[in-house]
């Protein structure tokens, strides 16, 4: 048996239970264990990882842990360039796109209103997810742990919150997507992007008094939905102020 020192900080002390919070901990372990397997053993999926001290120099997710060895883990950045130091994390995207699990619907469309690509079905496998997040290069959000352990997740977020406009809030700081919000760019159901259209293209789809009252008219590029600016539009309106302004706080 092996036994080595741990300590987690910062955002990782959210996925260890409180008597591991913040403090250094002895564990013990089976000999010829991949530092990763015993991270995630011990709760914190490797997505979360941004750089990995064992014994005060940076090591891979590869490196075999041994008797006495120290290590301390360290959340991912996103401000910080970790290159130079970290063998763990991924490089920084330059667009951050989503994909989300089966639990995470109303998530979604929140992210879509406020203009970010996401993909979300209520059919999607743990392995199509997954596949999607590593091909694709999206961030895998996710209230499952074992999903974010999968080796083909590279970039992943297990959300702390299980309410959907505090989730909606935990996202874009986490990810420092302030100023990249462009409310009423996709759509909703599909997550295709939006482009004006003429009334007369889509007369024919319209209810009778959306007809008489409006002029302006957007539909999805993808699924063809035909979008304006009615009570749903002026209650969404609202919502995106109150996001903002809670951003600000």
């Amino acid at each position: 048996m092996i036994t080595a020192n741990f300590r987690f900080y910062s955002t990782l002390n959210d996925l260890l239970p409180a008597h591991r919070q913040n403090v250094s901990f002895t564990h013990t372990f089976g000999a010829r264990v991949s530092v990763k397997d015993v991270i995630e053993s011990l709760g914190v999926p490797h997505p979360e990882v941004g750089l990995l001290l064992v014994n005060s120099e940076s090591a891979d997710f590869s490196y075999i842990l041994r008797d006495a060895d120290v290590v301390s883990v360290y959340p991912t950045f996103t401000e910080l360039d970790a290159s130079t130091v970290s063998r763990v994390q991924p490089p920084s995207l330059v667009t951050v796109r989503f994909v989300l699990d089966v639990h995470l619907g109303t998530l979604a469309t929140y992210l879509r209103m406020l203009g970010f690509d996401t993909l979300y079905r209520n059919d999607y496998g743990d392995e199509e997810l997954a596949r999607i997040s590593h091909t694709d290069t999206r961030v895998l959000l996710t209230r499952d742990r074992g999903l974010l352990m999968r080796n083909l997740v590279v970039y992943g977020y297990f959300l702390r919150n299980t309410d959907p406009q505090k989730q909606l809030i935990e996202t874009i700081q986490r990810f420092s997507l302030d100023a990249q919000i462009q409310p009423f760019q996709r759509c909703l159901a599909c997550n295709g992007l939006l482009a004006p259209v003429a009334k007369d293209a889509v007369i024919d789809q319209l209810p009778p008094n959306v007809r008489e009252r409006h002029e302006q008219f957007w539909r999805c590029q993808q699924c063809k939905r035909v979008y304006w600016e009615g009570t749903h539009y002026q209650r969404m309106q609202t919502f995106v102020e109150e996001v903002r302004e809670r951003l600000s706080m």
